[in-house]
């Protein structure tokens, strides 16, 4: 698998100076540009059930239609010879050459990761005028494609009658640039902009980023506690006074009912806990990464011994937070393990690092061999020979 990486970017001055500022051309970066998936391949996944795909044509009228997959052969023999784009979400949960891209973009926290769309289009193709809610960095695969980049958007900004495609009724270009292999267009959240492709075999990678909005975290949470409070945690107001006016809700009384909701909310560690497993849990929970035999704890401290590579799965999602001097919480495609000593150690590393020669200390620490051996049944990660 060929492993992407950058011979010439400022990553740092990219974070200060456009990271969701400004939108940046950067022209092929990397060491040595090689497409990581082959337009059949990509073809081939639209067709499956458990793949999120999208076929976009624009028809003769200037008008665009849109057909969900699974996709099959028929749906792109039916083309008519208009323009056409193939968009297939997820792909780095299918295709370990196009998970392997998001190695290049790490310093950028795991969990704003969200995933690897990757589009083909006939020439001409394209999805329209519109905006995203979310930072994604444009990677040309094949071929090229002409992007114009144009206003900042906002969620009231008009949008063109259409049940499915946000197209913007209104589009003002700034920038117009052609991407060639290898080069990649940023795109902070709002910015207008409009694909096409310049020539037949045309593919993109899109990676995107998780930006999740107050009212999702703030339902999402409200919810979570919910469902933890018991029913008969109930209003009280002992030693009460007789009412002045019975009609009047007193300050006192809306401080108490305040402070209910403001108390339950406001557990500060178990949001954390909650948050962690929702900004880590993947894309699509369609996949089933488990391996076909169990891992057992014998074996994984047998594979340690040996000193094989400790391998993440690339397209999980591993992050962590901080919950003590020596321990932590491991949040890995949306399950939470809590870590300590060694074993925090252990859970940082695996963090940092996509493959790693394990270490036969893991073996001595019986908390980190469970934790292997959990990840391993779900098909987090893999001991594999290093030969």
């Amino acid at each position: 698998m060929t492993t992407h990486s950058f011979r010439q970017f400022d990553t740092a001055s990219f974070l200060r100076g456009h990271w969701q500022q400004a939108p940046l051309l950067i022209r092929n970066p990397w060491q040595g540009w090689v497409n990581p998936l082959a337009p059949d391949e990509l073809a081939g996944l639209a067709c499956e059930e458990d793949v999120e795909s999208r076929l976009v044509r624009r028809t003769a009228s200037g008008k665009w239609d849109l057909t969900n997959g699974p996709l099959s052969d028929a749906h792109f023999a039916e083309t008519d010879g208009y323009p056409w784009t193939l968009l297939v979400q997820a792909v780095d949960h299918h295709i370990p050459a196009v998970a392997a891209l998001l190695e290049a973009f790490r310093f950028i926290p795991n969990w704003r990761i969200d995933d690897v769309m990757v589009s083909y289009a006939s020439d001409g193709g394209g999805v329209g005028p519109h905006f995203d809610q979310y930072d994604v960095f444009l990677v040309q695969g094949l071929g090229r494609r002409r992007w114009r980049v144009g206003q900042r958007c906002v969620g009231r900004t008009a949008l063109l009658p259409h049940d499915d495609l946000r197209l913007l009724a209104d589009f003002q270009p700034v920038h117009d640039w052609v991407l060639e292999p290898g080069d990649i267009l940023y795109l902070p959240p709002g910015f207008a902009h409009d694909g096409v492709a310049v020539g037949d075999d045309c593919m993109t990678y899109s990676i995107g980023f998780r930006a999740p909005s107050r009212a999702e975290l703030v339902s999402g949470w409200a919810d979570h506690v919910i469902d933890m409070l018991d029913d008969d945690d109930r209003y009280r107001d002992p030693g009460l006074n007789p009412a002045a006016n019975p009609g009047e809700i007193t300050p006192e009384a809306f401080d108490r009912l305040h402070q209910m909701v403001t108390e339950a909310l406001a557990k500060r560690e178990s949001f954390a806990r909650w948050a962690g497993s929702l900004v880590s849990s993947p894309k699509s929970d369609l996949i089933d990464w488990s391996p076909e035999e169990m891992v057992l704890p014998q074996a994984v401290r047998a594979d340690l011994a040996d000193g094989g590579i400790l391998e993440r799965n690339p397209a999980s999602r591993f992050a962590f937070h901080r919950s003590g001097p020596e321990a932590l919480t491991l949040f890995v495609d949306g399950a939470a393990y809590d870590c300590d000593g060694a074993a925090a150690l252990f859970a940082e590393t695996l963090c940092s690092h996509a493959s790693q020669t394990a270490e036969p200390a893991w073996g001595l620490s019986d908390q980190i061999v469970q934790l292997i051996c959990d990840l391993a049944n779900k098909g987090s990660v893999a001991i594999v020979s290093d030969d």
